[in-house]
C-alpha cells in the first residue's frame, strides 16, 4: 500500500473507532451496535481492492480488539474484518466508482449479516456464548438495519476521500510522464482548467510575439 493510502486508511479507521466507542456504543439501542468500523472498511475496499481491503480490515479489527472496553479475545474481530474487506474488495468496479446505490446497499446488508455470523462462529469456537443469550436472530436483524441506515452517510464519503487521496500527485512515487499526467489530472480536477490547453495557448502567444518582433525588426531595416 502506498503512503497516502495508509495515512488515509489509518485516519479514517481511528476516527470511526473513536465515534463508535464514544457515541454509537452509548446509544443503548436494542440488539446490535451500528458498526461504523465495518462501513469504513467496506468503503475503502470498494476503491482499493481485495488485497488492500483485507489489510485494512485486519488492522481495523485488531485496533478494535485492543481498544477498551473490548471484552473478547484479541484477533477475533480482526479476522472478521479481514475476511469482509477481502470479499468487498473483489466487488471493486474497474473505475473505482459505483454506478448505482443498489450494489453497495446489498453489500452492506450481506457484510453486516456475514460479520455477525462469523463473529459469533469464532466466539463459539473459543467458548464465548454471549450471542446465544442475546439471540442471534435479533443480532442479525438489528445489525443489518442499523448498518443499512448509517451506510448512505458513511460509505460514499469514505469512497470519495479514498479516490481523492489516491490521485494526490504529492503522494505518488512515480516519475516522468506518469507523474506529469497525475499532476495534470489533479490540477484539472481541482481548478476546472485544462493544463494542456493552457500550454497550447501560451505557445501560440509566444509564436505571435516572435512574429511581431520579427516584423518590427524588418520594418526598421527597410527604413
Amino acid at each position: 500500500m502506498r503512503f497516502n493510502r495508509m495515512l488515509l486508511s489509518t485516519t479514517l479507521v481511528i476516527v470511526a473507532l473513536v465515534v463508535q466507542v464514544t457515541v454509537l456504543a452509548r446509544l443503548q439501542l436494542p440488539g446490535a451496535v451500528p458498526d461504523l468500523m465495518l462501513l469504513t472498511v467496506l468503503g475503502l475496499a470498494f476503491v482499493y481492492g481485495n488485497t488492500s481491503g483485507a489489510l485494512i480490515g485486519f488492522g481495523a479489527g485488531l485496533l478494535a480488539d485492543l481498544a477498551p472496553p473490548a471484552d473478547h479475545a484479541a484477533g477475533r474481530y480482526a479476522l472478521v474484518l479481514c475476511v469482509i474487506g477481502y470479499l468487498a474488495g473483489l466487488a471493486k468496479p474497474e473505475t473505482g466508482q459505483l454506478r448505482s446505490a443498489t450494489a453497495p446497499m446489498v453489500a452492506v446488508v450481506v457484510a453486516a449479516i456475514g460479520s455477525t455470523l462469523l463473529y459469533a462462529g469464532v466466539g463459539a469456537l473459543v467458548g464465548d456464548t454471549a450471542a446465544r443469550h442475546v439471540g442471534i436472530v435479533n443480532l442479525l436483524l438489528t445489525s443489518a438495519l442499523y448498518d443499512l441506515l448509517l451506510a448512505p452517510f458513511v460509505v460514499p464519503v469514505v469512497m470519495w476521500l479514498a479516490r481523492r487521496a489516491d490521485n494526490d500527485p504529492l503522494a505518488d512515487s512515480q516519475s516522468g510522464n506518469n507523474g506529469a499526467d497525475v499532476a495534470s489530472g489533479w490540477l484539472a480536477s481541482g481548478t476546472g482548467l485544462r493544463v494542456g490547453s493552457q500550454r497550447a495557448g501560451l505557445r501560440v502567444k509566444a509564436a505571435r510575439s516572435r512574429a511581431a518582433r520579427a516584423g518590427r525588426i524588418k520594418g526598421v531595416k527597410r527604413l
